[in-house]
């Protein structure tokens, strides 16, 4: 039920007003009763007579006016309205080519419900899971950027940052690789100094065999069209010996390969940027204490609030 912002009773108060007056109340006593003007009394007491002494007629009504006589005619309203939907202007370059004002065509627009544009349909969402550990592997890097002192990101003072800033400072980026399981979630990660293919290869190597202490033999690694993963003869030589399946996403469809997207997006937010660390050194210092929380404690929403390794068949070793 929608109520006036200064309604001073709502529809059980003014029922219980009328059920008052009903009772042999006069106005001015039944106004001073439910602390309300004598002329809202009045006013509510008239509307319930008039409306067959029902609930519904002690319901606010439109402030809207029956008449409005300097409302736009229809024809000029529709020609603003069709500007708007063949060009998708706003307001003042619609104003300007129909020659009405920008206020009335700003109300017409609005009017019609096209002062906004329609916001893009959403595809669905596509999710999915595997059914045991190591039947899909996500694999992904991300960068960091090294840091002698810390940065605005994290102290939300930006005037210190860009004050004497210099190319002696920027001391390059630290490489996050990443792999994921698709099935219980748990993450192996990597720092390194580059992203080349022979870094990539002896990172999946040691992945592997940390899964594998874990009892998940992987099937099949997923990864985007990155020239290292995609033309690594080195990383092809390594997944077909070990009878792995290495499959890609889609061109520009990073949510493909979402569940490592989303442990990335996580990882910075609660590691490298949660705390304000001295130096990229104490950063990439608290990353094993971090990912180990991750993959032990922390709870996973998508696995019903528990961690990662509640997941892993081999969990006592």
């Amino acid at each position: 039920m929608y109520l006036h912002a200064n309604a001073k009773l709502g529809l059980a108060g003014r029922v219980a007003l009328v059920g008052a007056i009903e009772a042999g109340m006069t106005l001015k006593l039944a106004a001073a009763a439910f602390s309300v003007s004598p002329a809202t009394a009045h006013r509510w007491w008239h509307r319930w007579l008039d409306g067959g002494r029902r609930p519904e007629a002690l319901l606010d009504r439109s402030s809207r006016p029956h008449r409005s006589p300097r409302l736009l005619a229809p024809e000029p309203q529709e020609r603003i309205c069709d500007c708007r939907r063949k060009t998708g202007w706003g307001p003042r370059l619609v104003a300007g080519a129909t020659g009405f004002a920008h206020s009335t065509v700003w109300k017409v627009l609005h009017r019609h419900g096209l002062s906004r544009r329609a916001a893009a349909v959403k595809e669905p969402a596509n999710s999915y899971e595997w059914p045991c550990p190591g039947d899909l592997l996500h694999m992904d890097i991300s960068r960091y950027a090294r840091f002698l002192r810390p940065g605005h990101r994290v102290t939300g003072d930006r005037s210190q940052h860009l004050r004497g800033r210099s190319v002696e400072s920027r001391v390059g980026y630290d490489f996050a690789h990443a792999i994921v399981d698709d099935h219980t979630r748990l993450a192996y990660v990597e720092l390194h100094d580059d992203e080349k293919a022979a870094t990539v290869t002896s990172f999946v190597e040691r992945a592997l065999a940390f899964f594998a202490e874990h009892g998940i033999v992987a099937q099949r690694v997923m990864t985007d069209n990155a020239f290292t993963y995609v033309h690594n003869r080195s990383l092809r030589e390594l997944l077909t010996s070990s009878g792995i399946r290495h499959l890609t996403t889609e061109p520009y469809r990073p949510r493909t390969n979402g569940k490592v997207e989303r442990f990335h997006q996580t990882m910075a937010r609660e590691w490298a940027y949660g705390l304000a660390y001295r130096t990229h050194r104490h950063r990439n210092a608290a990353l094993p204490h971090w990912l180990h929380n991750y993959n032990r404690r922390r709870p996973h929403s998508s696995l019903g609030d528990r961690p990662p390794i509640s997941r892993v068949h081999n969990v006592r070793g």
